[in-house]
């Protein structure tokens, strides 16, 4: 089989790195190893070496064994290219649901399955604004600030992942959720003033939003049962709930309900702490107007 010369190769960084598969996963290393396989298999059925193929696709050839040994996780954009150039009929091309979810970290994606569940979401922040509520801009710049840096792919990602999480506040219908998050970090400049504003902004839109609830919790306050870190409250339709702590139950996942209890009270106290939602959103708007 001959290299289609016109097909325009996938240059940019991310794709050339790949995505590496999290080793603590074992349903998504199986899964990037059977499609590895899939490909390899097709790929020699056609007679096709791996530079040639590679060539096709965009990629080098280096990086094509990666993905065929389970080392690396392909693009949508690959297998695509794959199905078409190998005459899979799609059955390459029909991995891609798999894979996507793979290119997520495990816990990020456990997460987000359970806050697709929910009915009901409560979350406080301690050091950081919440996930759920971040721009991509500012994502970004959160996950670059980490030592050791990730590489360029891995930080894509990370803010994948993190933007995913949002369609949580697309549901029909839409979960209950409530925000408390901290003053220091609205104040911090997160990624330049452009970066900063915007995501304020986007703290105002979406804290006007119907069934969102957003609180500040005001550094000149007395202390508060939240100071040792973010608790997170889940509370599914058939009345069974979930929560994590980092302060409490050495920052695991529980889902006994002498537990929750513990943490609903917590987290009672801080929302009754902070300021009213109206007050919140007009404390943002004068953050904004200092700048």
């Amino acid at each position: 089989m001959t290299v289609d010369a016109d097909v325009e190769p996938l240059k940019d960084e991310v794709s050339e790195q790949g995505w590496e598969v999290d080793p603590d996963d074992e349903w998504g290393v199986a899964v990037i190893a059977t499609v590895g396989r899939q490909l390899k298999l097709r790929r020699e059925a056609a007679g096709m070496r791996a530079g040639d193929f590679g060539r096709a696709v965009g990629y080098g050839e280096d990086m094509v064994y990666k993905i065929e040994s389970g080392k690396r996780i392909p693009r949508p954009e690959y297998l695509d290219r794959a199905d078409t150039l190998l005459g899979a009929g799609g059955l390459l091309s029909a991995m891609k649901e798999d894979v996507e979810k793979v290119r997520y970290p495990k816990k990020v994606r456990a997460l987000a399955e359970m806050e697709a569940k929910a009915v009901e979401i409560g979350l406080y922040e301690c050091s950081i604004i919440a996930g759920l509520l971040q721009t991509p801009e500012h994502a970004r710049a959160m996950i670059q600030a980490a030592q050791p840096p990730y590489s360029p792919g891995d930080v894509e990602r990370m803010v994948a992942a993190r933007l995913a999480r949002r369609s949580v506040f697309d549901r029909t219908p839409a979960p209950s959720i409530h925000f408390v998050l901290e003053e220091a970090p609205l104040r911090r400049w997160v990624g330049g003033t452009m970066v900063w504003r915007q995501q304020l902004e986007h703290l105002l839109e979406v804290g006007r939003w119907h069934g969102v609830t957003l609180q500040v919790m005001p550094t000149n306050t007395d202390p508060h049962p939240g100071l040792d870190g973010r608790i997170e409250l889940l509370k599914f339709q058939d009345g069974t709930a979930a929560g994590r702590s980092d302060g409490a139950f050495n920052g695991r996942p529980i889902t006994d309900p002498k537990q929750l209890r513990i943490l609903e009270l917590r987290y009672g106290s801080i929302r009754a702490q902070a300021l009213p939602p109206r007050e919140s959103l007009a404390f943002i708007e004068t953050l904004l107007g200092e700048t």
